[in-house]
């Protein structure tokens, strides 16, 4: 889990490879940790409202807040495209999200199938 973490965050523009269901799910599962111990140790509740998704006041840890989001953002779009690798898709399968419900629904489905033994992609993510 935590060399799948690292790899995540080292690979963060890394689009040209594969990512295995390990490599995809575990930072997935330890961000959501990540965001809910920082929202927990900052009080995010005084500084963004969950109802708007808008921040009520800037303060130091609501642009830590942003910082961090971001930097997730970018590496979930990266590791989605390395993933959808994993599978023989490209990438830009991931524009499916702007399909309301269906799409979301799809690529979940594509990011939980297992590896393709031979794919266009020959490098895993851990080999770059």
């Amino acid at each position: 889990m935590i060399q799948a973490y690292k790899e995540y965050w080292r690979n963060i523009t890394l689009m040209d490879a594969k990512a295995t269901r390990s490599q995809y799910w575990w930072p997935q599962l330890a961000n959501y940790l990540v965001l809910a111990i920082y929202g927990w140790a900052t009080h995010i509740e005084t500084y963004y409202d969950s109802v708007t998704e808008s921040f009520t006041k800037m303060s130091l840890p609501a642009v830590g807040f942003a910082i961090l989001t971001c930097l997730i953002w970018l590496a979930n779009f990266t590791i989605r495209a390395r993933r959808l690798h994993d599978t023989n898709r490209s990438n830009w399968w991931i524009l499916l999200y702007l399909l309301p419900i269906i799409g979301p629904v799809i690529l979940f489905i594509f990011f939980v199938m297992p590896s393709k033994p031979y794919s266009r992609w020959r490098w895993n993510q851990s080999d770059v």
